[in-house]
């Protein structure tokens, strides 16, 4: 009877390392907060494909969001459209042997502006460090985890 205990702890612990393994990525659901009044602001999936991260809006969450919104003040492949659905992030690959994503781009949509990224899973996973540089600044923002 021991011996069946320990060995249903034991594969119980690796199931719940694996698990937590697994959520030490960008990939998944996030909320987005707003800076000025900490309230959720969208929702976004980021993806992988070959090794590199996609994300994209969702759904607009903030209080008086129009979800037919375009992204008036984008540049490029994505001026004027739809805030829902499109690509904020793009090209960020894992560093080697490391829980980070940089090398790609962010883009603020309501300021129409694209940053260097770094993408860094934190508390386990449950929540996402993004920072976006410009030259020598820049600006982190957390974003939680979506179950």
């Amino acid at each position: 009877m021991r011996t069946h205990c320990k060995l249903v702890l034991t594969l119980s612990l690796g199931l719940a390392a694996t698990v937590a393994w697994a959520q030490n990525t960008p990939v998944g659901k996030w909320h987005t907060i707003d800076d000025e009044t900490g309230e959720v602001k969208s929702l976004i999936t980021i993806t992988e494909n070959g090794g590199v991260v996609a994300g994209r809006i969702e759904q607009l969450l903030r209080k008086g969001a129009d979800p037919k919104a375009l992204c008036a003040k984008c540049e490029g492949d994505r001026k004027d459209q739809p805030m829902v659905g499109l690509e904020i992030i793009r090209g960020a690959k894992q560093n080697r042997g490391e829980a980070v994503w940089e090398g790609g781009e962010i883009l603020d949509p309501e300021k129409g502006k694209t940053y260097k990224l770094k993408l860094t899973p934190i508390e386990g996973g449950a929540k996402l460090q993004v920072r976006g540089y410009l030259g020598p600044f820049y600006r982190t923002q957390v974003w939680n985890r979506v179950q």
